[in-house]
């Protein structure tokens, strides 16, 4: 035992586990719309079934399954993370074996249930909860590095699932994930996972206690105290309800434009090649942006990080309106990375950083849960505006009303005192 302490106190472990959580959210793919969309069109080629059909059923999925993750906020919490990941991956696991099954719509209403719950939901709850126990001060790096797990997954799982179902079948390809979550990623969680550095002798951050109960910092200065909220002192706050709101409108606009982004491109004479440039150029800039932001939420109020954000979306979808060129859909693609990298760590840091370590699961799953709800919904005004109006114009400038609506609950989301709290109730 006391080998096992000197080694977690030599190399600080929480490093390990924001590589497992990386991989944790790189295997979310399966859940992800980057990976389901390669399979629609088989769903559709076999089984004659209709877009409408096939879309609608994926949709309300979505919906039910953001709901639930209420539950698996508050099971984290219960059970801690390791259990849960263990969990959870061999469910995804079984789910991506379901999928690979399906011959019927009540199947596919299903197995899209389980795999946006247990892959889109879950399995980025849990690695983001997981890390936020292991760091304070250095919580916005270690989540930075963590979502680059998120961005080799949006550009990985594409490509792969084209390889797979040209070379076998989209029964395969199902297999195939299932697979690898079995013998890759629940093995790492069973053996590599603590809840939290206090089971291992350590603090957040790195820090040691001695044999003296004396707490030894190990590369830097111990990281100021937090305050452990409840979920019910949470939803009390301004700054609680403030902060959904934020999580909700990135989530809605920005799958709105990804799962249109063809078409859209497309009434401004632009090909589909561009469109798929654009997605990539987002996700490869976004690699950069995720670690510059990661350094950033330890400089800059995050709040205020949220309102650059939304300034930036107000900008992003104004040049959406005027993208007719490959020069500008670059600098829209651009763009789109720049926000989406600050986005993912600053919506991700902001949850264990107003309301402490102890409850986060319950809190956050809150959070993942208005954000799976915002992708339900976001690509339905698009799709309705464009068949009223035969252009995405009007669309995209109603649009705009909400990153103003961002900016003012940034503002609002300022960083509370639970003390005050306790004051005024």
């Amino acid at each position: 035992m006391m080998v096992k302490s000197r080694f977690f106190q030599r190399f600080y472990y929480g490093w390990f586990i924001v590589f497992i959580a990386g991989l944790g959210v790189f295997f979310s793919g399966p859940g992800q719309t980057y990976s389901n969309s390669q399979f629609i069109d088989e769903y559709i080629r076999d089984f004659g079934w209709s877009r409408s059909q096939v879309s609608g059923l994926y949709s309300a999925a979505t919906l039910v399954a953001g709901f639930g993750m209420v539950f698996i906020g508050r099971f984290i919490d219960k059970f801690g993370q390791r259990a849960m990941m263990v969990t959870v991956g061999s469910l995804f696991a079984i789910a991506c074996f379901f999928n690979s099954l399906v011959s019927s719509m009540w199947m596919l209403g299903l197995g899209f249930f389980l795999i946006r719950l247990l892959g889109q939901g879950s399995m980025s709850l849990i690695p983001n909860t997981l890390v936020a126990q292991w760091f304070i001060k250095k919580r916005g790096i270690a989540l930075s590095l963590m979502t680059l797990g998120s961005f080799a997954s949006a550009m990985s799982f594409p490509i792969i699932n084209t390889w797979l179902i040209q070379t076998w079948d989209w029964q395969f390809a199902w297999r195939f994930w299932g697979v690898l979550l079995l013998v890759i990623f629940v093995p790492f969680a069973i053996f590599g996972v603590r809840n939290k550095p206090e089971d291992v002798g350590l603090e957040p951050d790195g820090t040691a206690v001695n044999s003296s109960g004396m707490k030894q910092v190990l590369g830097g200065k111990v990281a100021a105290a937090e305050q452990d909220w409840t979920l019910k002192e949470a939803m009390q706050t301004k700054a609680f309800w403030a902060i959904l709101i934020c999580v909700g409108i990135p989530a809605a606009v920005n799958t709105g434009i990804t799962f249109h982004i063809v078409s859209i491109l497309g009434s401004n004479q632009l090909s589909p090649e561009i469109a798929a440039t654009v997605l990539s150029l987002m996700a490869i800039v976004g690699i950069p942006m995720s670690l510059v932001s990661g350094y950033i939420t330890e400089q800059v109020k995050t709040n205020y990080l949220l309102l650059g954000i939304f300034v930036l979306e107000f900008i992003l979808l104004l040049l959406l309106l005027v993208t007719n060129n490959l020069g500008l859909a670059i600098l829209f693609g651009i763009l789109w990375g720049v926000a989406n990298g600050f986005e993912r760590i600053a919506l991700n840091v902001i949850w264990p950083n107003y309301f402490g370590r102890k409850y986060i699961g319950s809190i956050n799953g809150f959070g993942v849960t208005m954000g799976v709800l915002g992708s339900a919904f976001g690509p339905l005004p698009f799709g309705v505006g464009f068949d009223i109006f035969a252009s995405y114009t009007p669309v995209i400038l109603m649009t705009l009303v909400f990153p103003v609506i961002g900016v003012v609950c940034s503002l609002i989301a300022k960083k509370p005192d639970k003390e005050q709290l306790v004051t005024t109730s």
